[in-house]
């Protein structure tokens, strides 16, 4: 087992002036700041992270749960997004192959000409993802295409068109590249809020100052490059740099709601590629129950905890339904989330979301801070591999080769068996299994309508950083994604075993399964 020390908060905090001045310190623990972290650190540059709540705890853990080239994308012409998304597509599923799974996806066809358009479409997708495809797009028969989904609406039906992508476990690979980064020798901490930027004489940006929200004591940390990765906060930071610049990052909402797998029994997915509004809405399977969304709703303010609005769950609900026979309502949901996507802020009110473009944005300002916007989680990667490249290019760092390509994450390892819900632990499975033979208490399931075991809480605390109930319930174990309920009636045991794990009282316990409980009901409906 590796030394579990390693992950310690006590001794992270320990080690930190041992470093007077860092090459790269990055703001923010969701995919981009993850990767470019780990991009840094790889390179064999002194790397320091700060994350102001948990990693992942914004848009990283509220994805659709794929990894993809975007098919949407591909129908508007964004032919080089699409090829770049296609070629991270296939990296991600060689370097994380305990959590990228090759997930077939079918086109329901409804009238004559969609087949011929789709499957030609398709065969464009399959041929710009060169070596690194997942398989060939076909056409199927109405019969094979009811074999396949059987819940679907069956008047009218033609066909459909298979096609394969990458389906995945966001917040998992979040924690699982946190671990790589540690490994490699960066310093990683949640729960540090950069509330200030350090300049020197010129004005350039030269550091950061941040706080320890679990203890209030305050820092200063000297460095070369800040990189600014805080998705729909961006602006927050940029504006610790200039107070009177303009808003670069404009939120766009989506939500996702669960269900049961009976509603799509099966391996397949379902994509509706044209919605009422010319959206595209999916149907994937995900850890035993069926995830649909999502939407695309500009929003004015962001905040860490976004709620769904009735139209958008109306809009699923009524969307499902149109494909589905058995028809699903808003008592059949088990939880509802919503994550906000940091779009480039248009300069006039007039353009849609879906003509802001996906791609990923380097900014650097007049003091140096650089900033990474837009992107996907696909292309995490590569967006951190451009960040560090632009560092470079500035002078900041000295020049070394990117070595993320061929990097296999924390707990890579195949797998061919995923009944047992512990396979997303990869190579770790063997250490979460020995917690719960040492103790057969956590041998025990946490709930009964939950597949997780106690001793995943005891590895979440000791070696993936979780510091709160939300921590463990959201992003290490998926419960609340999974069935708010069901999560909710696990926040007290969850307390206990983290209160025995991090030394925490009886009144911390309390108040812990208060917030939960407190951000859970945004979950449910």
């Amino acid at each position: 087992m590796k030394n579990q020390n390693l992950y310690s908060r006590e001794a992270i905090l320990n080690n930190l002036d041992q470093t007077q001045e860092w090459d790269v310190i990055v703001i923010g623990g969701g995919a981009s700041g993850l990767g470019t972290a780990l991009d840094s650190v790889t390179r064999g540059y002194k790397t320091l992270l700060l994350e102001m709540v948990d990693y992942a705890k914004g848009t990283s853990s509220r994805s659709t749960k794929l990894v993809h080239g975007g098919v949407r994308y591909l129908a508007q012409g964004d032919v080089d997004l699409v090829r770049e998304a296609l070629h991270e597509r296939g990296l991600l599923a060689k370097n994380a192959p305990h959590l990228v799974k090759n997930q077939t996806f079918i086109i329901p066809n409804y009238k004559w000409w969609d087949g011929i358009f789709y499957t030609v479409g398709l065969k464009v997708y399959d041929f710009l993802s060169g070596k690194l495809s997942l398989g060939k797009s076909t056409h199927i028969k109405k019969k094979e295409t009811l074999q396949r989904l059987e819940t679907l609406k069956k008047e009218n039906l033609r066909g459909g068109v298979v096609y394969r992508d990458g389906q995945f476990d966001d917040s998992r690979l979040a924690i699982n590249v946190a671990q790589s980064c540690i490994e490699e020798g960066a310093t990683l901490l949640n729960y540090v809020k950069v509330n200030g930027l350090l300049k020197d004489k010129s004005g350039n940006i030269n550091g950061v100052k941040a706080v320890d929200t679990e203890t209030n004591k305050e820092y200063s940390f000297k460095c070369k490059a800040v990189v600014n990765a805080t998705g729909v906060f961006t602006d927050e930071i940029l504006k610790l740099d200039n107070p009177e610049g303009r808003k670069m990052v404009r939120p766009s909402q989506g939500v996702h709601l669960v269900f049961d797998k009976s509603f799509l029994p099966g391996n397949d997915a379902i994509m509706i590629p044209k919605t009422d509004d010319g959206r595209v809405l999916f149907a994937v399977p995900w850890h035993d129950k069926v995830i649909v969304g999502t939407t695309d709703t500009m929003l004015d303010d962001h905040s860490l905890e976004p709620q769904a609005q009735e139209q958008e769950i109306e809009f699923i609900l009524k969307t499902f339904n149109k494909y589905i026979a058995k028809q699903a309502s808003r008592k059949d949901v088990l939880s509802i989330y919503a994550g906000l996507r940091p779009l480039a802020a248009p300069k006039d009110d007039s353009e849609k979301t879906k003509e802001i473009s996906r791609s990923h944005k380097i900014i650097v300002s007049k003091t140096g801070l650089i900033t990474i916007t837009g992107g996907k989680w696909t292309t995490f990667r590569r967006m951190a591999q451009d960040t560090v490249d632009k560092a470079i290019s500035l002078g900041k760092v000295p020049k070394k080769a990117c070595k993320t390509e061929n990097y296999a994450y924390h707990g890579a390892k195949e797998t061919t068996n995923r009944e047992n819900h512990l396979y997303i632990y990869g190579s770790d499975i063997e250490n979460i299994e020995k917690i719960s033979q040492e103790n057969p208490e956590y041998a025990k399931k946490l709930h009964a309508r939950l597949p997780f075991i106690l001793a995943e809480v005891v590895w979440a605390a000791r070696s993936e950083m979780a510091r709160t109930v939300e921590d463990v319930l959201a992003r290490r174990v998926r419960a609340l994604f999974l069935d708010a309920h069901a999560a909710i009636e696990s926040a007290p045991v969850v307390a206990q075993i983290l209160a025995k794990e991090l030394n925490k009282s009886e009144e911390w316990q309390k108040e812990q399964i208060a917030a939960f409980t407190s951000v859970a009901k945004n979950y449910t409906i």
